[in-house]
């Protein structure tokens, strides 16, 4: 027998599994109309790659993967477009989203497949991009694209686990898809064990569904898989979590900010193991999935469900009762609240429960805290929720982060026991989101202020480049004046003058002979020992005569601008 380990708190709600579990899964009826989400998945949301008007057939591809984590969407049957716009979608803000409306037409033609019957001969890189291209992503809430999630070094991921511990309260499908087709589901996680190099597969599932523990032996035996074994784990809340079921199963403790896959462990939903294979064997695209409609129905029942059925036609198949005031999509300790029952189903349905007030009563006012830390004592992640509380409440987001905020993994055991009615998730949700906006914003101002950083860097760059083209214009003017002053003298070329030139060279050399005599000064003789009469005399004589040759230099230049002018 294998050691079982314990994980902190959890609570027993009640299960309310008994109404939707004794019938076998059920085929929905074809709609009116599916109304298909580009965005049902973690990441970027699918690019539209069809058009109003255009027929598509099952199983085509109508919104192409856009970016790295991303996931295709596609026709659940055929039909044609009629609308591509914004409508709401299943997601508790009532913000629309891009959406696909398709018309069956009832003829239910699938596109060509591809099915592969010895999936053994493909190469991971080509299992991966099939399943991108199927549009697989995880079935047990987080609809994380599984394609990313398969890829592993070898000898990096020792253990797979897979994940039929289904603990939310009236949630029955994984139950079901286990009783009904668990064989499939083997074979979907040997495609999962090869593509992670894992060791061993080791299935945890809730001591409450003796049926599903059954089959999945007898499948495990009857297909002999090697080291793969079947796990009855304990009936407690939320032990369906990942890493709650990973320390119950390994003993591994998943820390903080640590990844499982970085202990060697991976888990895996079993609904995405049999979507695994249906998308490698059988060449299917995930066009439909199993959903629990349950609650305030006349027959709960489990639905295999095209993706797109809207909400209250599938509701309509499990007959439903009046004074119904909403429906929520998941179980109800951490299920949505559905904005509209015309919002189609999406691949993270996994369950639809009809409310009224005898199910579910009013909430009563909250009160505030007595300190009783029952909170503690229930809290899978061993936090503090009512220190979180007290910060998330005083908007004291700082203090909420230094004691884990964003550990919580909202599964409402703290609200559930808390004898003061405080929705503590809720406002741990608000703290989260408060924190995310905070984030984006500093990220903005964070791009802008390096795109401005930037364009400065850009300018002065420019700058020091265009300083650097003008000095190495001069250095190559003056080295080129450098080297024509080193090269010899080339005797001039003798040119027969012009007689009109040659008149005007002669009377410019007239006329720079007149002024070089003019300025030639003769020095008087017996100059020596004059008396301060003679000098002035002297003086007064060479002032004549300067002024004499002004007037003949002046007489000459005016005859030559005449000379000139004719």
């Amino acid at each position: 027998m294998r050691s079982l380990f314990r994980f902190n708190g959890g609570i027993h709600p009640a299960s309310n599994k008994a109404q939707s579990s004794h019938k076998p899964i059920a085929q929905a009826v074809l709609p009116s109309k599916l109304v298909i989400p580009l965005h049902q998945h973690v990441g970027n949301s699918a690019r539209p790659v069809a058009e109003i008007g255009q027929r598509v057939l099952k199983g085509q591809i109508i919104g192409a993967p856009e970016g790295h984590v991303s996931s295709a969407v596609h026709a659940p049957t055929s039909g044609v477009i009629a609308t591509i716009d914004m409508q709401l979608v299943a997601h508790p803000s009532g913000i629309p989203d891009l959406c696909i409306t398709l018309i069956p037409d009832g003829d239910d033609e699938w596109i060509a497949r591809k099915p592969c019957a010895d999936w053994k001969a493909l190469s991971h890189t080509d299992l991966r991009h099939r399943l991108r291209a199927a549009g697989v992503v995880g079935l047990g809430g987080a609809v994380f694209p599984s394609d990313m999630k398969l890829y592993a070094h070898k000898h990096k991921i020792k253990t797979l686990v897979l994940n039929g511990a289904e603990c939310e309260p009236y949630i029955t499908c994984d139950d079901l898809l286990m009783r009904e087709r668990a064989a499939e589901i083997l074979q979907g996680a040997e495609i999962m064990r090869a593509l992670l190099y894992a060791e061993e597969v080791l299935i945890g599932i809730e001591d409450n569904k003796p049926e599903a523990i059954a089959a999945m032996s007898r499948a495990v035996l009857d297909g002999r898989h090697e080291r793969m074994e079947v796990i009855a784990v304990p009936t407690i809340y939320p032990g369906g979590g990942a890493k709650q079921l990973i320390r119950v199963l390994t003993g591994i403790e998943v820390a903080a900010g640590v990844r499982s896959t970085n202990l060697g462990v991976q888990c895996f939903n079993v609904g995405t193991a049999y979507s695994t294979w249906r998308a490698i064997r059988h060449g299917e695209a995930l066009i439909s999935r199993i959903v629990t409609v349950t609650g305030h129905v006349g027959q709960p029942q489990n639905f295999e469900t095209l993706l797109g059925t809207p909400v209250n036609e599938l509701i309509a198949q499990a007959g439903q009762l009046p004074d119904t005031r909403g429906y929520i999509m998941g179980g109800p300790m951490m299920g949505i609240r559905l904005p509209s029952a015309q919002v189609g189903v999406i691949k993270a349905t996994n369950c639809l429960i009809a409310m009224s007030d005898s199910l579910f009563p009013p909430v009563p006012p909250a009160l505030p805290c007595i300190r009783c830390t029952r909170c503690v004592d229930v809290c899978p992640a061993e936090l503090q929720p009512q220190e979180l509380y007290w910060f998330a409440q005083a908007k004291n987001l700082l203090k909420a982060q230094e004691y884990h905020l964003f550990d919580c993994i909202e599964c409402g055991a703290c609200s559930y026991v808390c004898p003061s009615n405080i929705p503590l998730v809720e406002y741990y949700r608000f703290a989260k989101s408060e924190i995310w906006a905070q984030e984006t914003s500093k990220k903005a101002a964070d791009a802008a202020r390096e795109r401005y950083e930037y364009r400065e860097l850009r300018i002065e760059r420019e700058k020091q480049e265009k300083a650097e083209k003008l000095a190495a214009k001069e250095k190559a003017a003056l080295d080129a004046k450098a080297q024509l002053a080193r090269q010899p003298a080339i005797a001039p070329v003798k040119v027969e003058a012009d007689p009109e030139d040659t008149m005007q060279l002669k009377i410019q050399a007239a006329i720079d002979q007149a002024k070089q005599q003019a300025a030639a000064s003769i020095k008087p003789k017996n100059t020596d020992n004059l008396t301060s009469r003679q000098q002035a005399e002297i003086a007064e004589i060479e002032a004549r005569r300067a002024r004499i040759r002004e007037l003949a230099l002046s007489s000459t230049d005016e005859h030559t601008d005449g000379q000139g002018d004719k």
